[in-house]
């Protein structure tokens, strides 16, 4: 496993991603992410009603001989992503209808393991100028761990956080880049067509790595990758051919503070948590035995002994136990369904007394 000495961290190394890919130490990286060539084979210019030109994806690099030479690019360079991933990361691969179902084969051909395809659902797409398909309003992430056998990291809480509560759905309804976060040139005219909004980056490295964690971009064109990481507290390694990209990248890192290490601490899911019993809150005092205990409509009263153990009416047990007998049901979680009465006669759940026993609090 590589270490922090042999990565060359938190830089922009410029050259052929695979070649460069090949100097870095194997499974060194916690996740990645790569949004390739799409390959879109335009023949013709594209233009508006208007007659203005669309300025679409001609570049040279998204130029390929044909479809068999853009799959030994795609399995060259996954190959080499997959050697530097760790045994437990992830990597994520970005693409369209292009070229998105070859870079699903080429995924699960090499040995990754697909966890999810994510739609990008684009909240001001360009419009269809012809008229003779449906508006091209998405783009598709796929996510994949490096193997079948992976532990793979998923901040499972933070992104039913980051959507009000509720489980993050793999649809993303999130903008273009555009306004002030797009990178222009002196003339105006857009630094790279496909710049990525920092909100979709916010997400997926949130959704899979912890500060300090090394998030890699074999793509990095104008650097959104790395500027999200860095904002976020991860350390970064993006690869870039052009030098004008890279130059960009560079400069638009060296305006990015690193958020404080609290801030960037993301809520660890459930598993994460140390398992702490009932009975440490009541021998440190937190909920000592007497104690009134209530569920949050006030329905039923139970009491503490000095075991730990829980008494209404003639039921006695655990706060699990006592907790499914009142209610007549299998099962309970006695930490969300028993409250503790505050003074200002409020109720508290009394699973939130557990973080006041934590490391570290």
């Amino acid at each position: 496993m590589g270490t922090g000495l042999d990565l060359p961290l938190d830089s922009v190394l410029r050259g052929d991603c695979i070649e460069s890919l090949k100097r870095l130490p194997p499974a060194s990286v916690h996740a990645i992410f790569a949004d390739p060539p799409y390959n879109l084979q335009l023949k013709t210019e594209l233009r508006r009603p208007d007659d203005s030109l669309v300025d679409g994806v001609d570049d040279a690099w998204d130029r390929f001989d044909d479809l068999a030479t853009y799959d030994r690019f795609t399995r060259e360079w996954l190959t080499e992503c997959r050697r530097v991933l760790r045994r437990d990361g992830t990597i994520w691969v970005m693409g369209s209808y292009h070229n998105v179902f070859r870079l699903g084969v080429a995924l699960q051909d090499l040995g990754f393991w697909i966890l999810n395809d994510v739609v990008w659902r684009k909240s001001n797409p360009m419009p269809n100028f012809r008229g003779r398909r449906f508006t091209n309003a998405h783009e598709t992430l796929i996510w994949a761990a490096r193997g079948e056998e992976s532990r793979y990291r998923f901040n499972y809480a933070a992104m039913k956080s980051m959507n009000d509560d509720k489980q993050m759905r793999s649809d993303w309804l999130i903008p273009l880049c555009t306004g002030n976060e797009r990178l222009r040139g002196p003339d105006g005219t857009k630094l790279h067509p496909t710049q990525k909004p920092e909100a979709l980056l916010h997400r997926v490295i949130l959704a899979c790595t912890a500060p300090g964690e090394v998030v890699l971009d074999p793509f990095l064109g104008t650097g959104t990758t790395a500027a999200v990481a860095k904002r976020l507290g991860r350390r970064f390694i993006g690869l870039e051919r052009d030098p004008g990209y890279a130059d960009a990248a560079e400069a638009r890192l060296a305006t990015i503070e690193p958020l404080s290490e609290s801030v960037a601490l993301a809520l660890p899911a459930k598993r994460e948590q140390p398992r702490i019993p009932f009975g440490a809150l009541v021998e440190r005092g937190l909920v000592p035995p007497g104690t009134k205990l209530w569920d949050r409509h006030r329905r039923w009263q139970a009491e503490v002994g000095v075991d730990a153990t829980l008494r209404c009416g003639r039921v006695a047990g655990s706060i699990h136990q006592v907790g499914a007998a009142v209610q007549e049901a299998p099962s309970c979680n006695g930490w969300t369904f028993w409250h503790i009465e505050r003074r200002d006669g409020t109720l508290r759940v009394i699973d939130e007394l557990r973080a006041e026993l934590a490391p570290g609090s």
